[in-house]
């Protein structure tokens, strides 16, 4: 018995399980290098962005961390 139908399946649910993957990396890999380049407000906005596209994955827990800093000004 082939398992080979149930494969599509099972990337499907590792697709969606949680882990924001290269895209939220990249988008916080950018916040960062926007806050080494003095732009806070830019910064904040792709970490809320981060949020928002990536609720419940660490991407998204570091992101948050980060805006906290940004709002208590560190």
């Amino acid at each position: 018995m082939s398992h080979a139908p149930k494969l599509p399946a099972v990337l499907l649910a590792l697709a969606l399980s949680g882990c924001g993957g290269p895209a939220a990396d990249e988008l916080l890999d950018t916040a960062q290098f926007e806050e080494l380049q003095h732009n806070p407000t830019h910064a904040r906005a792709l970490y809320e962005e981060v949020i928002r596209r990536y609720p419940g994955t660490p991407q998204a827990e570091r992101a948050a961390a980060r805006v906290r800093a940004l709002t208590e000004g560190g």
